[in-house]
């Protein structure tokens, strides 16, 4: 199983002259991918709670300071040679897929072909109001970003006319370097998440969750793929572990032993609420990655 971990990006580990020498380091010792995520605002009262919170504590603190997830990985993509480098998850409906599709292609130029593209759909209804985008057809919309990006990474010309968007048919000169395009991976742990990614997506970005949930999700999104006549041993499963404060090394590794024996094809490691600073998130996390990989 590949390790991968969270690059510096909200609350404390906010700090944009850190990013490129964190990502350079992080490749140093050995990481596989590193990752960004992607949040708009933090409403000081929130139509919608953080999965796991309460009214009295709705999100993450750290959620009040978030630098953009793109420019963070264009950061890294110039600062490191090998590392894959992931989205966890982009809410796409925020953003018009054909500037999207421009970004996501730059990004996998820059970096020579590393971009693992996963997409959400979010869960604050107050974030879809702030940038104009409708909460209730999110899922409707994401399948039609799904189409457009396909369609501008895979034809010399390209025009889409659809319920949301209408792009004229126009030439398409810039394609990613990895073809069809890059790695599109579906976030999500609801069955309709499971069947689209089984239908239409590369795989899943999903979090950690207690062995049974994990297994009936995965074999949802497996038929899904059958029933499509897609391969379901091609689809890649890529686990997110969000450690909480002060978390052992050896918890940690716990927790990724485990997801190794899902059959996961990777995990990486969110600490930026764990630990108040990039410097000790990258040394708590090279501990992980070496106690992981001993087996110890």
């Amino acid at each position: 199983m590949k390790i991968g971990i969270a690059l510096p990006q909200y609350g404390s580990h906010a700090r944009a002259e850190l990013i490129a020498g964190f990502a350079r380091d992080a490749e140093a010792a050995g990481f596989d991918s590193l990752w960004v995520g992607d949040r708009a605002l933090t409403p000081v009262a929130p139509s919608d709670l953080y999965p796991g919170h309460t009214p009295d504590n709705p999100y993450p603190p750290g959620f009040t300071t978030f630098l953009d997830p793109l420019t963070v990985l264009t950061v890294a993509a110039a600062a490191t040679s090998r590392v894959r480098l992931g989205t966890s998850t982009l809410n796409a409906p925020w953003y018009p897929p054909l500037l999207l599709a421009r970004t996501l292609t730059s990004i996998d130029q820059l970096s020579n072909g590393r971009l693992d593209a996963g997409l959400g759909i979010g869960w604050m209804r107050d974030e879809y109001t702030a940038v104009n985008a409708d909460f209730s057809r999110r899922g409707a919309h994401l399948d039609e970003i799904l189409d457009i990006l396909h369609g501008i990474w895979t034809e010399d010309t390209f025009g889409h006319e659809g319920p949301h968007w209408t792009i004229p048919r126009s030439y398409v000169g810039l394609h990613p370097v990895q073809r069809p395009g890059p790695p599109v991976l579906l976030g999500g742990f609801t069955p309709a998440a499971m069947l689209r990614i089984g239908r239409r997506a590369d795989g899943w970005v999903g979090i950690t969750l207690p062995p049974a949930a994990h297994a009936g999700l995965w074999a949802t999104a497996r038929r899904a793929a059958e029933e499509a006549g897609r391969d379901p041993d091609a689809l890649q499963q890529h686990i997110r572990h969000n450690p909480g404060p002060d978390a052992s090394c050896e918890d940690i590794a716990a927790v990724l032993a485990g997801v190794r024996d899902s059959g996961a094809d990777s995990c990486f490691i969110d600490l930026q609420q764990s630990v108040p600073t990039p410097d000790r998130a990258l040394e708590l996390g090279i501990k992980v990655l070496e106690r992981v990989r001993s087996g110890s």
